[in-house]
């Protein structure tokens, strides 16, 4: 019995890919801002990313100071990542000057 159960939530969680796959290039033909676009997107695809780290890398029956020993590292990136970003259209900016 548990197997099946077992097989069903792996089906739903493939499932829930699926839609939200099929629903990130559905959005990506619509004529929206740039700015919902990548909000949509990005939201859409961090959900995806934790259904994937949940169920198929089985984080989701960890311990849960892995988990909160990956939180925290993950925050960091994306702080970093913020902080560096708007460094690279200044970069972009300059390429287009100089030639």
């Amino acid at each position: 019995m548990e197997q099946t159960t077992g097989l069903k939530i792996v089906f739903y969680v493939w499932a829930s890919l699926l839609l939200l796959t099929v629903s990130e290039v559905f959005l990506a033909y619509r004529s929206l801002s740039l700015e919902a676009m990548f909000i949509l997107l990005m939201g859409l695809s961090i959900i995806k990313a934790a259904l994937i780290i949940a169920y198929f890398m089985h984080l989701r029956y960890e311990q849960r100071s892995l988990a909160l020993t990956l939180i925290p590292a993950l925050g960091f990136v994306l702080i970093m990542m913020i902080a560096i970003f708007p460094d690279s259209f200044r970069l972009s900016h300059m390429r287009v000057l100089l030639q």
